[in-house]
């Protein structure tokens, strides 16, 4: 599962590219309302980034101020194990559903997903702590890594993994950035929302953006209390 899912999110540790890419919604996941032809008026209107995914069963929105970005292309994956069918499928299967950046130095986003429709099985709360430090390992391919802390939270009937760490592109040393990987598992699938930080407003905003789950609606993706020892 770690393996599978890590090899998968090598993406994630090209989060630095990404940042760089000029907003555009070619691509994107996005909400009914900004996919529709803008009023007269639109620039006076500023809707936030936000991902609706029905068929996951999950939305997530963003501050107004940050901005979509095109997902990068997922690179080809050699399975360990090429003749585990459902190996082949799992790195086939994990999707980048929504990406979106801000400020400068950039902070980015990623919301990627494992639908269990397409990967052949479903998972479990016993498997949430490999999946979700498989996605968080696809970081060290591309930056030097430091200080990970891990913790374990719930959201209503949801338990989430997750994982904070520093981090600076490997060969550009300079000020680190923040990553944190947050992820859970839904009815129709597993899903991860991953940041690249540079300040502490950027996280704060991945933190506390509203978030819905399986139709069970919370505050803010991360409570105070992620982090500290059975909360």
């Amino acid at each position: 599962m770690r393996a599978i899912f890590g090899a998968s999110l090598f993406l994630f540790g090209s989060m630095a590219a990404c940042a760089q890419a000029p907003a555009s919604a070619a691509g994107q996941s996005i909400s009914p309302a900004q996919a529709a032809a803008p009023p007269p008026n639109a620039s006076a209107m500023t809707q936030p980034p936000q991902i609706e995914d029905s068929d996951m069963g999950f939305n997530y929105t963003l501050p107004s101020d940050w901005e979509f970005v095109a997902s990068p292309r997922a690179p080809k994956v050699t399975v360990p194990f090429p003749g585990a069918v459902a190996a082949k499928k799992g790195n086939a299967c994990v999707e980048v559903v929504f990406t979106a950046k801000h400020g400068t130095p950039a902070s980015v986003v990623v919301v990627t997903v494992l639908p269990f429709a397409c990967y052949g099985q479903t998972m479990t709360r016993g498997d949430l702590e490999n999946f979700g430090a498989g996605a968080a390992e696809g970081l060290k391919q591309t930056f030097e890594v430091t200080e990970p802390v891990e913790g374990n939270y719930t959201l209503g009937s949801h338990a989430v993994w997750i994982e904070r760490a520093k981090g600076t592109p490997k060969g550009h040393a300079g000020n680190p950035f923040t990553f944190e990987t947050a992820c859970t598992i839904l009815t129709k699938g597993a899903v991860c929302w991953m940041t690249m930080a540079a300040d502490t407003t950027s996280l704060h905003a991945f933190e506390k953006a509203p978030v819905t789950l399986d139709e069970e609606s919370y505050a803010a993706l991360v409570p105070a209390n992620a982090f500290i020892a059975n909360p």
